[in-house]
C-alpha cells in the first residue's frame, strides 16, 4: 500500500511538501480533484485531495474550513496549485496543516501538472498492488498448495527474508463491520481499512508475510518464545480500531493456528486459526484481547475431537437445568447472567452494564441462582463447572 510519504518519496518535478509532516503515514488509495460541495458526495477515505486556489471557485479565505472538512471525512493529504502562483500559501493555512496532521503539498502552477501527479501516484499504487499480489500468490501457494517442496521453500526465504529452519504461525484476522445506509460508502470504508492494516502488518516486527483471502486477512509470521510479534499485533489492532474513523464501525480480531516448523504443516495452522473464528466471540476472553489461539480454549480445544460428545452434553444440561426450566418459564435470562457475571470479572457494576439492568436486578438474579441450584456462587470449583458447561453448549451449538 502507498502513504503520503511515498508521494513525497517520489520527488515530483514542481511539487513540495510545506506542512503537515506528522501525517505522512497517512494511507493514500487514490487522487481527488476537489471541485464541487457537497464533499462528501464524491470523496472517500484515503483520497489524496488535489485544488486549485483560483479565488474563483476557491480562495484561501475559505481554505482552512475545507481543509478540515476534508480531513474530517478522511483524505490522506491535500495538494494547493495557485492560479498563475499569483501568490504564496498564507501561514495560517501552513498551520492549520501541522494541526491537523495533514500533508499539505504545493504544486507549482509552471512547474506540474495534475494530471502528471495523479498519473504518478496512480502507477505507485498499482505498482504497489502488483507486489502485495505477487506476495499473497506466494503464500497463498504456501498454505494451500499440493507442491511445498524444499526448493520452492528455499525460494520464498531468499525472496522475502523469511527463516523457514524456525517455527512459524499463521494468524487470520477477521473483521467485523457495522454498515449504514450508504453501502457504497461502507464499502470505501472498509477498502480504506484494509489499506490501512495492511501498512501496519508490513511494518511488523519480522516482517510477516500477508495477503487478503476471502473476505479475511492472512499473515505468517515467526513464532518466537516472548510473542512478541502478537503483543505487537494486539496494539496495532487496538490503535487501528480506536481510529477515529474506524471507531465503532470496525472490530477485528486476529485468530492464531499453532506454530510448526515444517512448511508443510502451514496449511494446518491455517485450517486450526479457521476453525475457531466463528467461536471467537464464545472464547472466555474477559480481557478483551485482539489476538486469540487454540490455546485460549483451555480444555475446551479437547471437548470437539471427542467421541463422547453425547455424554458431555448430557451432563452439561443436567448441571444447568434448573436454570433452563426457570427461564424458559419465566421469560428470564439466568443462565446469561452466570456467565456474563464470569465474563465481567465478578464485578457488579460492568456486569448489571453490560446487560443492561440494575445493579439491585442483578443481586437479585444472582440470589435466585443460588437458590435454584442450591449453592452459593463463592463455591468458585463448583461455579467454574456451570460456566464450563455453559461455554461448551455453545461451542457446540454455535
Amino acid at each position: 500500500m502507498v502513504t503520503c510519504r511515498d508521494v513525497y518519496n517520489l520527488k515530483l518535478d514542481g511539487m513540495e511538501l510545506i506542512a503537515g509532516e506528522a501525517g505522512l503515514n497517512r494511507v493514500v488509495s487514490w487522487t481527488y480533484l476537489v471541485q464541487t460541495k457537497p464533499y462528501r458526495d464524491h470523496m472517500n477515505q484515503g483520497n489524496f485531495a488535489l485544488m486549485v486556489i483560483d479565488n474563483i471557485r476557491f480562495g484561501f479565505y475559505e481554505t482552512e474550513e475545507i481543509m478540515e472538512e476534508l480531513d474530517s471525512l478522511g483524505i490522506s493529504g491535500l495538494a494547493i496549485s495557485v492560479e498563475n502562483d499569483k501568490e504564496e500559501v498564507p501561514l495560517n493555512i501552513r498551520k492549520k496543516a501541522d494541526l491537523l496532521e495533514l500533508p499539505l503539498f504545493f504544486i507549482r502552477w509552471e512547474g506540474a501538472s495534475f494530471v502528471d501527479i495523479s498519473q504518478s501516484i496512480g502507477n505507485l499504487i498499482i505498482e504497489s498492488d502488483i507486489y502485495n499480489k505477487r506476495t499473497g500468490d506466494y503464500l497463498y501457494n504456501l498454505l494451500f498448495g499440493y507442491n511445498v517442496n524444499k526448493r520452492y521453500v528455499e525460494k520464498i526465504s531468499s525472496q522475502f527474508g523469511v527463516d523457514f529452519t524456525k517455527p512459524y504461525r499463521v494468524g487470520i484476522i477477521a473483521v467485523d463491520r457495522r454498515n449504514g445506509i450508504n453501502l457504497e460508502q461502507d464499502e470505501h470504508i472498509y477498502e480504506h481499512y484494509a489499506n490501512c492494516l495492511n501498512i501496519e502488518v508490513v511494518k511488523l516486527e519480522g516482517h510477516p508475510m500477508f495477503m487478503r483471502f476471502l473476505n479475511k486477512f492472512v499473515l505468517l509470521f515467526e513464532a518466537r518464545a516472548d510473542q512478541s510479534i502478537e503483543k505487537e499485533l494486539d496494539n496495532m489492532l487496538r490503535r487501528l480500531d480506536g481510529n477515529p474513523q474506524f471507531k465503532g464501525i470496525m472490530q477485528s480480531t486476529c485468530i492464531l493456528g499453532a506454530p510448526y516448523s515444517d512448511p508443510e504443516k502451514f496449511g494446518q495452522s491455517y485450517q486450526e486459526a479457521k476453525n475457531l473464528i466463528p467461536k471467537k466471540d464464545q472464547l472466555p476472553n474477559t480481557s478483551n484481547k485482539k489476538v486469540l489461539s487454540a490455546s485460549e480454549m483451555g480444555i475446551y480445544k479437547y471437548l470437539f475431537h471427542s467421541n463422547n460428545q453425547g455424554e458431555i452434553l448430557e451432563y452439561c444440561n443436567s448441571r444447568l437445568k434448573k436454570l433452563i426450566e426457570y427461564d424458559h418459564a419465566n421469560g428470564t435470562y439466568l443462565e446469561d447472567t452466570l456467565l456474563s457475571y464470569y465474563m465481567n470479572g465478578f464485578n457488579m457494576i460492568k456486569t448489571s452494564d453490560s446487560l443492561f439492568i440494575h445493579r439491585n436486578s442483578l443481586i437479585y438474579r444472582l440470589k435466585k441462582i443460588e437458590e435454584l441450584l442450591e449453592m452459593e456462587l463463592t463455591d468458585y470449583m463448583g461455579y467454574l463447572d456451570l460456566i464450563n458447561c455453559i461455554l461448551v453448549k455453545k461451542w457446540m451449538f454455535g
